[in-house]
């Protein structure tokens, strides 16, 4: 027994020495699957140069970005010069933005023709299927800035716990990748994609506001990522144009989980359910019949799954609608009341964004307008068919919009007294009033949280 025992840690020192060898070829290897990419934002006063990390996933050059360095509410049109860096290298290679895919959240960008065969995309590598081990070691890489020339790292460690978040993800003990870049087993194996900023949160104390702390969050480095069997099968979402469409729509709104007491009155203890609070008029949902305080418990006869916390349902039942197409039926099984129905709703295609919004800036003024959008109608509870005016995009520091009191998300609904019908006619009016130099007051007929009120700006 004793000479066993000695054979098989032998035998698992061998074994983590021979991982321990190989770690540093395997790193090296994986290094030609990621890279760093630079852009620029061009906002209304000024050029915001950006950079983020990303993998590459076909022979094409295409990369995949995470969401979080590209604001929603910031146009393609806005996102210029697109560059990509290799690890360790200050040479530049031009590269084109192709999109946002509405259910990863990923934006996707493709290299030029001449870098392509430098890079290995990650589905050349064996994929890690299932779940990780509790206490598995995991590796993955970091990259330093550019005036470091994007120097790689490596980072390790061990998994402590997998959860359905809603997609099933993995959370390490400590920070084990750059978020966008993949994690791999000690074998080499893609085991998934790190996450945004859910790495260790920092706090740090003010001298003078010892009773605030300030959360600072590693954006650098994460310890979860989204497991391969989550990663994979979206990986040929590849958008079809920069704006990301089609996007299913469904219309519904503030999706809450079952409270315990509302599923224990319901006995409904064992079954995931999601409570409708709000249905868009001339949406989908409302066209199918569905109503508010309608409880969906399953999707095309699938019970809804059960996750902790219960609050992830609603982003499960969100996801569910994005994985589909305009024109395709979604069957719902409903519980009204002690009553339960089939409902069976045909998606559409999602109303403009804001980031596909027609928008203006006026210098002059100090601020930029949107269109009012669908979404504008929903937030400010009024009916879509009703509902004109503009939404402030934008406002300049120290201007005269600023002064007035103006601010971002305003619903601007009359100038001068002139209620707001076209958005061509309202920006032609604040652009006349931007020319007009001797003009030295307008009025802004404003609502914000529900309330209304008048503001006078002030030019001379």
């Amino acid at each position: 027994m004793k000479q066993f025992r000695c054979l098989l840690f032998c035998l698992s020192t061998a074994i983590i020495f021979a991982r321990a060898t190989e770690l540093p070829a395997l790193f090296q290897e994986r290094l030609k699957s990621v890279a760093a990419v630079e852009f620029i934002v061009e906002m209304e006063i000024d050029r915001r140069l950006a950079s983020v990390v990303g993998t590459v996933i076909d022979d094409n050059g295409t990369i995949i970005l995470p969401s979080g360095p590209i604001q929603p509410s910031v146009a393609p049109s806005q996102l210029k010069d697109f560059k990509i860096y290799r690890p360790n290298s200050a040479e530049a290679f031009h590269a084109v933005y192709l999109g946002q895919d509405a259910l990863t959240g990923w934006h996707f960008v493709r290299a030029e023709e001449k870098l392509r065969g430098q890079f290995v995309p990650i589905t050349r590598y064996r994929a890690r299927r299932g779940d990780p081990d509790l206490g598995e070691k995991m590796w993955g890489i970091g990259l330093r800035n550019k005036e470091e020339e994007f120097a790689p790292y490596l980072m390790a460690a061990h998994v402590g716990i997998v959860q359905n978040l809603p997609q099933r993800t993995a959370i390490a003990g400590s920070d084990l990748a750059a978020p966008g870049l993949p994690v791999f087993t000690m074998e080499g194996e893609f085991a998934g994609l790190a996450l945004n900023s859910f790495g260790q949160n920092f706090l740090m104390f003010s001298r003078h506001q010892r009773s605030e702390p300030i959360m600072l969050v590693n954006v650098e480095e994460s310890s979860a990522f989204l497991l391969a069997d989550e990663v994979l099968p979206c990986l040929q979402r590849v958008p079809q144009n920069v704006n990301g469409r089609p996007i299913a729509w469904c219309g519904v709104y503030g999706l809450q989980s079952m409270e315990p007491d509302v599923a224990r009155f319901l006995q409904l203890e064992n079954q995931s359910g999601v409570v409708v609070s709000d249905i868009a008029e001339g949406s989908p949902a409302g066209k199918a019949g569905l109503r508010e305080r309608d409880i969906v418990l399953a999707i095309d006869g699938h019970p809804l799954p059960r996750l902790k916390p219960d609050r992830i349902i609603a982003g499960y039942f969100g996801r569910e609608i994005l994985r589909r197409r305009p024109g395709d039926t979604l069957a719902l099984t409903v519980l009204r009341g002690n009553e339960r129905i089939e409902i069976r709703v045909t998606l559409e295609d999602e109303p403009k964004l804001v980031r596909e919004a027609e928008r203006k800036y006026f210098d002059q003024l100090g601020f930029a307008v949107r269109e009012f959008l669908y979404d504008d109608s929903i937030e400010n509870r009024v009916r879509p068919v009703e509902s004109t005016g503009l939404i402030v995009h934008f406002v300049k520091p120290n201007s005269p919009a600023a002064s007035a009191g103006l601010q971002p998300g305003d619903w601007v609904r009359e100038i001068d007294g002139q209620e707001i019908n076209a958005y061509a006619t309202a920006v032609a009016q604040l652009a006349g009033i931007g020319a007009d130099r001797s003009r030295k007051e307008f009025v802004l007929l404003v609502s914000r949280g529900g309330e209304t009120s008048v503001l006078r700006v002030q030019l001379n």
